[in-house]
């Protein structure tokens, strides 16, 4: 799983620049889009508002790493004391997607050169970052519905809303799916 994420985002970085907002997408079939977006932050490029941007990413890299970490050694612990096998799959997934992204924002920075307005190459002599500081790449987009709000509701009015924008990667998908069947399965899963 986290080769099929990887390979993903080196075919996609080393093909094509990023796409900028309004440019046309890699691939347009309406309800799937494939772009080419990197995230600095969190889900959905979410960040921390009391930090600077550099402390911020190395703060979450530093996470990403220790969550990585405990949900290994949890992985091991749950095989060992032979718990269910849609437990065990379900952190394989979650701990997939996680060190997918992980490697993202430990490695990318350093090979790979920068992908705005071009095609990024790989191991170049300086990339666009540093160690620790990479940016996640996300290429996948299911704008489901878009509408625009009615103009009497409050903030909201008049504004146009697309269900589902949001712009993703397999890794991030490899952790909602986990952690959607814990969700569902709760009762048959026992931690």
């Amino acid at each position: 799983m986290v080769f099929l994420d990887q390979f993903v985002k080196f075919y996609i970085k080393l093909n094509y620049p990023i796409t900028a907002y309004g440019e046309m997408p890699i691939i347009d079939l309406g309800f799937f889009k494939l772009l080419f977006i990197e995230n600095k932050g969190m889900a959905m490029g979410a960040r921390l508002p009391f930090l600077d941007e550099d402390s911020a990413k190395l703060i979450l890299t530093f996470v990403r790493i220790i969550l990585c970490v405990g949900i290994g050694f949890y992985l091991k612990s749950i095989i060992k004391n032979k718990g269910s096998q849609l437990l065990i799959f379900c952190f394989c997934l979650i701990l997939a997607g996680a060190v997918g992204n992980l490697i993202d924002s430990v490695f990318y920075g350093v090979i790979f050169s920068s992908s705005f307005g071009q095609v990024a190459t790989l191991f170049p002599e300086v990339g666009y970052s540093s160690l620790f500081y990479g940016s996640v790449v996300d290429m996948i987009q299911f704008p489901l519905a878009t509408w625009v709000w009615p103009n009497w509701l409050p903030y909201f009015g008049g504004k146009e809303y697309t269900f589902f924008e949001y712009v993703f990667n397999f890794a991030d998908s490899y952790i909602s799916t986990g952690i959607i069947l814990l969700l569902i399965f709760n009762k048959k899963v026992s931690f």
